[in-house]
């Protein structure tokens, strides 16, 4: 999250089965880097620092620039070294490193589902055994929701694969507390590679649109790092007509996303114990109403290595 990451802090978090090193600037660009510099291996995440611009190594002192070169020692020229970095991008108060089979940085953007400077109000986080694709997937997986959450789904449109991106809608409502079949909330999934599923859920009578992250980490082989988000935001603004609603507004959604946190929350933790003691089957025997699953995960073949 944003938030952990202070102008000229660094951090250090587990990625892929190693650590990434994150620093923010003093003029508050986010970068991410491999752990260790290049002049004799010390690592950057323990003691480094941020002087300006610069990430500055801990054991010599050497500065490194953005952009990963050595500009800096504190005698004599700098030698001809870069820190690899890791392509990062900063969306909606939150940090997304790029991991790829072939260290090539993506063609693709995330999205920005808040606007440039809207962040969730509610998180939580929590380490998974298991691969991030199989809590992506749990999406597809509509018959779970019935018998395991004892809520009802059913399609509104397909899985529309966009290359790296896949777009479902969805309708649910709970099986607890049914009103002849009128719909709890309409939601509106993308999947941004393996790494991000973000869904909209929009409760028109309410004015209330709500927008929940779950954010899969792989920290290491059949480890995840497990990050959920949720924020609030008003469908029509002219829906809460008077004065101060700019005032009103804020702890109104809030609120109101705290509140949605908790319920979805109490839906993730039914799945934990499944997804901590499953296994993967490659070759699942699906049956009718399990579509939407063999359509995933063709989609995410692409996340892999060929051949």
């Amino acid at each position: 999250m944003s938030r952990e990451l202070a102008r000229g802090a660094v951090v250090t978090r587990r990625f892929m089965g190693e650590d990434v090193v994150i620093y923010r600037t003093r003029t508050g660009t986010a970068h991410a880097v491999r752990p260790y510099c290049p002049h004799l291996g010390a690592h950057l995440g323990a003691g480094g620092t941020v002087e300006g611009e610069f990430l500055v190594c801990p054991f010599h002192r050497f500065a490194f620039a953005a952009d990963g070169m050595c500009v800096r020692t504190p005698q004599g020229p700098p030698p001809r070294a870069r820190v690899a970095h890791r392509p990062l991008r900063e969306r909606n108060g939150m940090l997304f490193v790029w991991h790829g089979h072939d260290e090539e940085p993506p063609a693709w953007e995330l999205p920005e589902t808040l606007g440039a400077h809207a962040a969730p109000t509610a998180w939580w986080a929590t380490d998974v055994t298991t691969h991030p694709q199989e809590i992506i997937e749990n999406i597809t997986d509509y018959r779970h929701l019935s018998a395991l959450h004892r809520q009802s789904l059913r399609e509104v449109a397909p899985p529309r694969p966009d290359g790296p991106l896949l777009h479902l809608r969805l309708r649910l409502a709970p099986e607890r507390f049914p009103r002849a079949g009128e719909p709890f909330a309409d939601q509106t999934v993308l999947l941004a590679g393996l790494g991000v599923l973000c869904t909209e859920l929009a409760l028109p009578r309410l004015g209330l649109l709500f927008h929940v992250w779950s954010l899969p980490t792989p920290t290491g082989p059949w480890r995840s790092r497990l990050r959920f988000a949720t924020a609030c935001t008003v469908i029509d603004p002219k829906r809460l007509p008077g004065t101060g609603v700019a005032a009103l507004r804020a702890p109104l959604t809030r609120s109101a996303a705290q509140g949605m946190h908790r319920l979805a929350l109490r839906v993730i933790k039914q799945d934990l114990p499944i997804w901590n003691h499953k296994r993967y089957e490659p070759r699942p025997r699906l049956a009718p109403g399990d579509e939407a699953i063999g359509q995933y995960r063709r989609w995410a073949r692409q996340f892999y290595p060929t051949g």
